[in-house]
Order: structure tokens, then sequence, then C-alpha cells
């Protein structure tokens, strides 16, 4: 592998005799890993169902390692949210941030999901998470990873940290910043990278880390932890970064991750020399499976608040404005702007982790499938209650609904209509409609001519045990094929569904929806997640 030279000059000095085992390991075949969705199936269980061979990632509880021969996202568990492909080193930030249930949490740089995947499972359908990545075309990633995964408590932005900050002061419970860096640690996994490598690419980084760092502090309440994470070796934008941040805000201070045997310390001598430095953590290549790494836990000091719940930020609520209703989705690229293109395309951000799905442009129609915002609805009450009397729901039209959230676990009582979808969405503060944003909890489904149609979302947030209605395939069954590229077909002789709309399943782990009439199923498949 053909290293730049003043990267390997940088590293012969950091590591000294280290580094010859640093190189080699450049030699060596990378381990490819995926990540188990905790609010579908158990580590355990999915170990013993596993279709094909894997081995546990044993630094975090839901990772697995899979062989470089095994193609994971073309089995159907893959397409029900199952797991999402993930480089090991990858997974630890979000493992390591400790997530509780009711927590407001922010996951910043999100695109494409992998970490944010992680921290709506943590969170398990309470509590809130904003996800968020300032590029436009990341984010679309992002939202159909997250809605692949199910969730339902989820806000997806295509914000600049400084606009959420104007949104959120002194609001979220656990902040996890991962980084836009210089890549460094991805050079075996992608060496196109190396290429697009320069001292100059570091200082870019290292500037905008700053600016996301600073941003992040004003959003986070005091008792909160954030979690910042880099995949670049470079002290610049680690150890020193840390420093500056330690030293620009005082009342942050370093926390102890929890140990592995092959985590490595930070290093204070490559920055100031502060030893609370060690606590931060290194992932190597030449010391553990996996690629670079860099983590560094902090907890914002403050009287009144316990460390790392939800009632940390009890003190600091009453400074927030009365929260009202936001409507649930916004009109894909309505208002949304890629405001760093030029920058981006200077210095492209590496993605540390494995795509779940690759950024696509959707189909014209699909594009529009969460609808705009209705006129006049905001955030705001008074907006609200001008909107009330036109989009209540009727008895009828409840009723409708209720039969396909039994396996949701959404009361009928909390989805609101908004012209002729109903959605349910999750409370804001005020400002919040202002901003670009794909999503705001989820959209349940719409109603065509009298009658409900459920939505996507809806299927993959379902569990099937639950639900009403459900018709279940095993993997092999060439009928889930022909579901996930939309296609139609029979059920087989002797085999029993109820007619109407069901929930398509493999093993126990939802699709999508079709519509049963005289043996005939009906696909109800997303168009834009079809395979071709």
């Amino acid at each position: 592998m053909n290293l730049p030279e003043a990267f390997v000059e940088r590293m012969k000095e950091m590591l000294g005799e280290e580094y010859r085992a640093f190189a080699d390991s450049y030699n060596k075949t990378r381990l490819r890993g995926l990540r188990v969705n905790t609010m579908k199936i158990s580590p355990e269980e999915f170990e013993r169902i596993a279709p094909f061979p894997v081995k546990r990632v044993p630094w975090v509880r839901n990772g697995f390692f899979y062989d470089n021969d095994v193609f994971p996202a073309q089995h159907p568990y893959y397409a029900a949210g199952v797991y999402y492909l993930q480089e090991p080193s990858a997974m630890t930030p979000a493992d390591r941030l400790p997530v509780e249930k009711g927590d407001r949490v922010l996951d910043l740089c999100a695109a494409p999901g992998g970490k944010a995947t992680e921290l709506a499972a943590k969170l398990d359908g309470t509590g809130m998470l904003v996800a968020n990545d300032a590029s436009n075309s990341r984010t679309r990633a992002l939202l159909r990873n997250l809605e692949l995964f199910g969730t339902k408590n989820v806000m997806v932005t295509a914000e600049l940290p400084a606009k959420l900050r104007e949104v959120f002061p002194l609001y979220f419970d656990k902040i996890l910043v991962d980084a836009p860096c210089s890549g460094e640690g991805m050079f075996r996994k992608a060496q196109e990278v190396i290429g697009t490598w320069s001292p100059e690419r570091v200082e870019y980084f290292a500037s905008q880390q700053r600016n996301i760092l600073e941003n992040a502090y004003e959003m986070l309440v005091p008792g909160g932890l954030l979690m910042y994470s880099t995949c670049t070796f470079s002290p610049d934008e680690d150890e020193q970064m840390i420093s500056w941040f330690l030293e620009k805000y005082p009342d942050m201070e370093l926390l102890d991750i929890p140990a592995y045997e092959g985590f490595s310390p930070g290093r204070p001598e490559w920055a100031d020399g502060r030893e609370d430095l060690r606590k931060c953590i290194r992932i190597w290549p030449h010391v553990m499976d996996g690629e670079g790494h860099f983590l560094a836990l902090l907890l914002k000091r403050g009287e009144n608040a316990s460390a790392g719940s939800s009632s940390a930020r009890t003190a600091t609520d009453g400074r927030m404005e009365q929260e009202e209703s936001c409507l649930a989705l916004r009109e894909e690229g309505d208002g949304i702007r890629n405001r760093n293109a030029a920058s981006e395309e200077r210095f492209p951000a590496f993605d540390d982790g494995e795509c779940f799905v690759k950024s696509k442009k959707l189909k014209k129609k699909d594009r529009k499938r969460n609808g705009k915002m209705p006129k006049g609805m905001g955030c705001g009450g008074r907006a609200r209650e001008a909107a009330a009397g036109n989009n209540s729901l009727t008895q009828e039209q409840t009723a409708q609904m209720k039969e396909f959230l039994t396996g949701s676990g959404i009361p009928s009582g909390s989805v609101e209509k908004y012209g002729e979808k109903g959605y349910l969405h999750q409370d804001l503060p005020r400002g919040a409609q202002h901003l670009n944003f794909l999503r705001n909890g989820i959209l349940v489904g719409e109603w065509k001519k009298n009658r409900f149609e459920p939505s996507q979302q809806l299927a993959m947030a379902s569990r099937p045990m639950e639900a009403g209605k459900a018709l279940t395939l095993r993997p092999e069954d060439e009928r889930v094929e022909q579901y996930l590229r939309g296609e139609s077909f029979r059920l087989h002789e002797g085999e029993t569904a109820a007619v109407g709309w069901n929930l398509i399943c493999v093993d126990d782990f939802p699709l999508g929806w079709a519509k049963i009439a005289q043996g005939q199923v009906k696909n109800k498949y997303l168009n834009s997640w079809r395979r071709s």
C-alpha cells in the first residue's frame, strides 16, 4: 500500500519502534462486521439463527464479524432491518455512550446512520433522537436506514450545527459528535481515501471540528454526556482537539470509557501533556481487529443534575419556550440545501462505517410520498388551533387506522391528521418548524378514497407477533425475493392468510405490506425500496 510520505513520516515520529507493526497491519485483510438491531432481536438469538457464520466482536455487545466471502446485504434479513453493516471499530462510540431510555439524544454528524441506528435502538422508542447531517445527499441514506430499523422517536435534519443550537439550547442529555475527519484510520478499508489525504486536509477538518464542538457544548444540558470520536490518527483532530475543548470549557470533564483489553489510552505527549487525556481511547489496527478510531467521553458538570440520565435536563427545561407540536414530515428537498458543497468537494469527509443502503436519487413520486407541510402548520399553538377543525380524526378514520397500530405500540390517540395523512410526531421546541428536516416521528398512513393505507414506516416499526394480520415466509422461500422486487404472488396450496391488508414478514421480521384476496398477494412494498 502506497501511503503518503508526509503521513508516514509523522506516524514514524509518533510511534517510534511500534511503527513497523503499524505499517505491517496494512498488509492484512480487513475484517468486516455487522451490528444487530436490538429492537428486533437479541444478540444471543441472532447468533443462534444467523444465516451465515458469525463471530462476536468482543468489545461491542451486539457486534459480529462475518467472513469476506459472505454478502449479508443480499439476505432478506438485511431488508428487514435486522442488522446494519458496519466496520467493527466504528461500532464503539455509540456502544460506549451510555444512553438511557427517556433521554434526549443528538447525533450531530449522523449520516449514513451507523451510529444513529444504535442510539435509536438504545432508546427503544422512548425519549427522542435528533439525527442530523449537514450534507443533504448523505441525509437521504440516513433517513432510510433509520426507517429500516423501525424507529419511531426520531427527527432527521439536514442542518449546520449553529442552526440546531438556535433551536435546541441546553436541550440534550447525550450528544454524539462522530466528527468529519481526515479519515487516516480508514486507509486499509477504503484505499481511495489515501489519494485525498494531505496536511491541509487535516488542518481543514480540525477547524470544522472546533466549530462543531462549540455548538455541541451549547446544546448539552448540565450533567449531560458528550462522546467525541474520529476515524483518524491525527493528534490535531484527537488529543489536541480534546485539550483545546477542555481549556475553552473548564466545566467539561473527561470520563473513563468502559475498558477492553485491546483499547489503548490517549497520548498526553501528543497534545499539551495533561494527564487526563489518558482517559481517551485509541483503537489501533495493529493492536485490535478493527480500523483506526479515537474516542473521548466528556461530562458537562452542573448543580442539581445527575450525570448521564434524562433527569439532568430538569434544571434547564424552564429556560425553554413552551413546547408545541411540529408536523412529522416535510417534503424531500423542501428548503434543504447543502451549504457546504464547495468545501465537501475540496475536502470530502470520509464515512467510517459501511453504509446500510447507498444514497440514491429517489423516484419523483417517492420523493413526495411524505407530503408537504400544510400551509400554516408549524409549531405554534395558534396554527394548530386554526387547523384542528379540519384535521381531526373522525370516529370512522380512527377505527380504520386502529387495526394497523396493534403491532406497533402506537396508541391511536397519539396520531394527528394533516390533510389526508396521519402522523405520529414528537413535541419540539418553538422554532423547530424553521429547520430543514426530512422527518419528525413517522408517517403512519394515508386516507385514499375514504380508506386507510398504512405506510412503509409503520410496517418496519411493527412487531408481527402482535400485529393482527401477517403472512410469514421463510428466507429461502422464493416469494421473499419476489416481494422485495415489487412483484405480486399467490399463496401456496393449503396456505391460509387473512383477507385484506397483511404485514409481510421474513421469519418474524417485517418487510412491508401486501393486500390479500382470493389467494392473490398484491404487493404494496415501497417503490423506492424495491430491488432490481
